[in-house]
C-alpha cells in the first residue's frame, strides 16, 4: 500500500475544507460491526464516562474493518476510531493515551484540558520523541515505543508507521489526532494562549455539559451565558484556524452548528445516520 494514501477519514474531511461526522460509541463489537460501513467520518470510543478498557478497545476495532474493503483496495476502516481518554487535562497523564495509540487508534480527546501545560502534555504525550535537530522537534515527543500491534492494525511496516504516527496539522502527513475539550471557563479564558504557544491541537471539542455546569445552569445549553461562552470558544479557535467541534448535533440543531463555524459534528445517539445525511446535505451549501 502507498504510504502516501491519508488513512484518516476524519483528516480527509479537514483537508478537503468540509464538515466531518462522528458519533460516540461504545466498546463492544456489534456497535462496530454495525457502524464500520456508515455515513460517519469517525468513530468515538467514549472511556471517559464508560469503562476503560483497552483489552475490549483493541477487540473492537478489529470489528471495524471490513474484508470487503479490505478487497477492494483499503486497509484503514472506512469509519476512523479515536478514543476519549479517562484523564482529565489536570492529571497530566500520559500512559491512557500511550495505550489506546498502541491498540491502533487514530487520535486521543483529553477530557477537562485547561492551561497551556496540560494542552502541551496532551500533544506530547501522542508523539514519539525525536533528535532535537529534527524538524518539528516541539512539542517534545513523550510516547513510549511500542508500535507493533498499531502498525499491524494500520496495514503497515513499523518504519512506515513510525513515518505516520504524528500529529496533524504539525506534521502535515501526521494520521494522529490530538483532541482537546474546553469545558471550563478558566479553558475559555485560557484557550488563546494554549492555540498560540501549542501546535498540533487537531480539534477543539467544547465540553457544554461540565461548562454549564460550573455557569449554574447545569445541561441549559441555551442559557445565554452558556451560549455566550461557546461563542468566545467557536472565535477564538476560528482566529487560530483550528477546527471546533459541537458533541451534540441533533436533526433540530445542526443547520444552525454549521452556520456557527463548527467543523466536527458529533451525532447522538449511536446510529442516527438520518442526522448525518441531514447535515451532509446542509453542509454542500456552505
Amino acid at each position: 500500500m502507498s504510504t502516501d494514501i491519508r488513512l484518516n477519514s476524519i483528516i480527509r474531511a479537514f483537508e478537503s475544507d468540509r464538515p466531518a461526522f462522528a458519533a460516540f460509541a461504545k466498546l463492544d463489537k456489534q456497535t462496530a460491526i454495525e457502524m464500520s460501513d456508515s455515513p460517519y467520518d469517525g468513530l468515538i470510543f467514549e472511556m471517559e464516562h464508560n469503562p476503560y478498557d483497552v483489552s475490549a478497545l483493541g477487540d473492537t476495532l478489529q470489528y471495524l474493518l471490513s474484508r470487503k474493503q479490505i478487497a477492494e483496495g483499503g486497509l484503514a476502516a472506512k469509519v476512523t476510531p479515536i478514543a476519549r481518554i479517562p484523564a482529565n487535562g489536570v492529571e497530566m497523564n500520559q500512559s491512557f493515551a500511550k495505550q489506546v495509540l498502541d491498540r491502533g487508534a487514530y487520535g486521543v480527546i483529553w477530557p477537562h484540558v485547561a492551561t497551556v501545560e496540560q494542552a502541551y502534555n496532551a500533544v506530547a504525550s501522542c508523539r514519539y520523541a525525536r533528535p532535537k535537530s529534527a524538524p518539528l522537534y516541539e512539542p517534545k515527543g513523550l510516547r513510549g515505543d511500542g508500535p507493533a500491534t498499531a502498525s499491524r492494525y494500520w496495514g503497515l511496516s513499523m518504519q512506515d508507521y513510525y513515518a505516520k504516527a504524528d500529529v496533524w496539522p504539525l506534521a502535515p502527513r501526521g494520521e494522529i489526532l490530538v483532541g482537546l475539550m474546553c469545558e471550563s471557563t478558566q479553558a475559555v479564558e485560557n484557550l488563546d494562549d494554549i492555540l498560540k504557544n501549542v501546535p498540533g491541537i487537531g480539534f477543539i471539542m467544547i465540553g457544554e455539559g461540565d461548562l454549564s455546569q460550573e455557569l449554574g445552569c447545569p445541561r441549559n445549553y441555551e442559557h445565554p451565558d452558556v451560549v455566550d461562552a461557546m461563542r468566545k470558544i467557536v472565535e477564538t479557535c476560528k482566529k487560530h484556524k483550528v477546527v471546533v467541534s459541537h458533541p451534540h448535533v441533533s436533526a433540530k440543531n445542526h443547520k444552525r452548528v454549521l452556520e456557527e463555524g463548527y467543523r466536527f459534528l458529533i451525532a447522538a445517539p449511536q446510529r442516527t445516520y438520518g442526522v448525518v445525511g441531514l447535515a451532509q446535505q446542509a453542509a454542500s451549501s456552505y
